[in-house]
C-alpha cells in the first residue's frame, strides 16, 4: 500500500488543485463583470497605488495571456494581463493592487520576499534534478541499502517545499496590502471590495494547496527513508 501512496497523494492534490484552479477562473470571470464605479482600469489603479507609496522606479506594463499577472523584481515591472491592464472591474482592481503589493514588499525589503528571492537559484537547481535523484536514490537503496543518494534527493525536495511554504506569507501579505489600500483610499465600494477580497482568497488558495501537497510528499519520502533504514 505504501508504494502507491505518492500516486494517491499526487492524485488527491491534483484533483484539489484542479478544483481550486477552476474556482479561481470562475471567480475571476464573475468579478470581471462587476464594473467599478470610479471607472479606473487595472493599470490606473496599479499606478495610483505605486504613486501613493512613493514608488517611482516601477513601471506598469501589459503582458499577454490571462492570470499571467506578476511583479518582476529584476526589472521592476508590474506585469498585468490584458484583461486586467485595460479593464475597470473588481477582479482587475484586486489583481492590480495585489501585484503592486509585491512591488511595495520589494521596495521596503519585506523579509519574506527577500528570503524567497534568495531561494530562487537553489530551487531552480533542485527542481531540475530532484525527480531523477529521488528515483535513483530509491533504486540504489533497494539494491545496496545505501541511502546517501536518496537523502540528497529528499534534501532537494525539501528545498522546493520550503520555497512553497515561504511563498505563503509573501502572497498573503501582498493581498492584505492590496485590500487595505483599496479600502483606505476608497477605490472600491462595499460590493466591489467583497468581490476583490473573494477573488484574492481563491488566488491564495492555489498556493496553499501547492504547499500542502509538497509537504505531504516530503513527509512520505522521509517516512520511506526511515522505514527502509530500520
Amino acid at each position: 500500500m505504501m508504494q502507491y501512496l505518492p500516486y494517491i497523494l499526487g492524485g488527491v492534490f491534483a484533483l484539489i488543485s484542479a478544483f481550486v484552479s477552476r474556482k479561481l477562473q470562475s471567480k475571476f470571470a464573475h468579478y470581471s463583470r462587476v464594473q467599478l464605479e470610479n471607472g479606473l482600469t487595472g493599470a490606473q489603479i496599479a499606478q495610483k497605488m505605486l504613486d501613493d507609496n512613493e514608488i517611482t522606479d516601477v513601471q506598469v506594463i501589459s503582458t499577454p495571456g490571462q492570470l499571467t499577472d506578476h511583479y518582476d523584481p529584476r526589472n521592476k515591472t508590474v506585469n498585468l494581463s490584458e484583461v486586467v491592464y485595460g479593464h475597470a472591474n473588481a477582479a482587475a482592481a484586486a489583481v492590480a493592487a495585489h501585484e503592486c503589493g509585491h512591488a511595495i514588499q520589494h521596495h521596503t525589503a519585506y523579509s519574506w520576499l527577500t528570503l524567497r528571492s534568495k531561494l530562487v537559484p537553489v530551487v531552480g537547481i533542485a527542481s531540475k534534478y530532484l525527480s531523477f535523484v529521488i528515483m535513483a536514490g530509491f533504486a540504489i537503496l533497494a539494491m545496496t541499502n545505501n541511502a546517501i543518494v536518496l537523502m540528497l534527493g529528499i534534501a532537494l525536495f525539501a528545498a522546493t517545499t520550503f520555497f512553497s511554504v515561504v511563498t505563503l506569507p509573501v502572497e498573503f501579505d501582498a493581498s492584505k496590502r492590496a485590500l487595505d489600500w483599496l479600502e483606505k483610499e476608497n477605490m472600491v465600494n462595499k460590493d466591489e471590495y467583497a468581490g476583490a477580497k473573494d477573488a484574492l482568497k481563491w488566488a491564495a488558495s492555489t498556493y496553499v494547496v501547492a504547499a500542502l501537497g509538497s509537504i505531504a510528499n516530503l513527509l512520505y519520502y522521509v517516512s520511506m527513508l526511515s522505514g527502509r533504514r530500520r
